[in-house]
């Protein structure tokens, strides 16, 4: 049986250094396991007058379908002013809004970042476990994936380059599946 592991990228940037690890892990993933890769770039700001008036938006209710069938979530986190961006944030929000709540409750979720930094997302990464806490996750803590100095790593295109980060998120990811 496939084990879905629901990848979300928190930059909306073309060349994204974390779409492009968030696309390192689908290829990397150990047999038996896929990521399914969503996409949180059409989600609106979050506006409860907009969700009275109209519901859940379209792609919000397909992000939670998304986790819904998922075993797993896997957050793949940039890091802005030392926390988690306020796209990202904003799309979780909308996400644990009407049934979607139940569905964070008991999920294993695990986080992981890329940075031209030299201390990867460390701070995202912690900034986000508040948010996983109130929504009742199952955070997955075994290990941690920080990559630092990205631009070193990942091509002009956003394409993961180097083969020991490559390796990193294979025996990361391996971990995480096993978990599941």
């Amino acid at each position: 049986m496939t084990k879905t592991i629901l990848g979300l990228s928190g930059s909306l940037r073309r060349a994204s250094f974390n779409a492009g690890l968030l696309r390192a892990a689908a290829g990397v993933v150990p047999e038996g396991t896929r990521i399914q890769i969503g996409s949180i770039r059409e989600v609106p700001l979050y506006d409860g007058d907009q969700e009275d008036a109209s519901g859940l938006p379209e792609s919000v209710r397909q992000l939670q379908s998304h986790l819904a069938a998922a075993d797993g979530l896997l957050l793949v986190t940039p890091e802005y002013n030392n926390g988690v961006p306020g796209v990202f944030k904003n799309a979780i929000d909308w996400m644990s809004r009407g049934d979607g709540l139940a569905m964070f409750v008991g999920k294993p979720v695990a986080v992981i970042g890329a940075s031209t930094g030299g201390f990867g997302t460390i701070l995202a990464q912690s900034h986000w476990l508040p948010v996983l806490r109130t929504l009742k996750t199952d955070f997955w803590a075994e290990t941690r994936l920080m990559v630092s100095r990205a631009e070193k790593v990942f091509d002009d295109q956003g394409n993961l380059t180097d083969d020991k980060t490559r390796d990193v998120l294979r025996n990361y990811l391996a971990s995480f599946a096993a978990s599941l």
